[in-house]
């Protein structure tokens, strides 16, 4: 478990480093990602929101786990706006416009080459995380901020939206 910046921390703002590494330490980077982003009940943690100005997020929105190092979106279409949400900004909620479809490439944690096609909750989570490495909070991208009962109504129709 590794401590989640909050958003007056100036980390978050500054922009990651690419990673030229792929040892040990990036793997032990990699799993206590997955490992906090878990126990916080996060969809998505970024390597800058727990202290590392690395080019690496970790993204689950309910299919297992993705790795992406280095994480470049190479081609977007559509558009959706959703409720988004934050584990470094807590307790706040805005709508959030972002791709609807999206091709992300990047690198696993062994530095070899991988393509993500990616749709709907996994674009706008793979954007939100991506966002983070260039030291852009979803605040920043707002439409409308929500209130916590608009929050909760969606999520009793059993959708998943609050990214993390």
């Amino acid at each position: 478990m590794r401590k989640i910046r909050i958003y007056e921390d100036e980390i978050l703002r500054k922009k990651s480093k690419t990673v030229e590494k792929f040892d040990k330490r990036l793997h032990d980077l990699l799993d206590d990602m997955k490992e906090t982003m878990y126990e916080a009940n996060g969809i998505g943690l970024a390597a800058p929101q727990v202290g590392i100005l690395k080019r690496a997020i970790v993204v689950d929105p309910g299919d297992g786990a993705i790795e992406l190092v280095n994480p470049q979106i190479e081609y977007s279409e559509g558009s959706q706006i959703d409720i988004e949400g934050c584990l470094s900004v807590p307790n706040v909620w805005g709508e959030v416009e972002r791709p609807k479809k999206v091709i992300v490439r990047g690198q696993n944690r062994h530095g070899e080459e991988i393509k993500i096609e990616a749709e709907d909750l996994l674009a706008r989570a793979l954007c939100h995380e991506i966002d983070h490495l260039d030291g852009i909070l979803f605040i920043d991208k707002v439409i409308r901020f929500v209130t916590e009962e608009e929050v909760e109504k969606k999520r009793s129709k059993g959708q998943k939206m609050d990214l993390k």
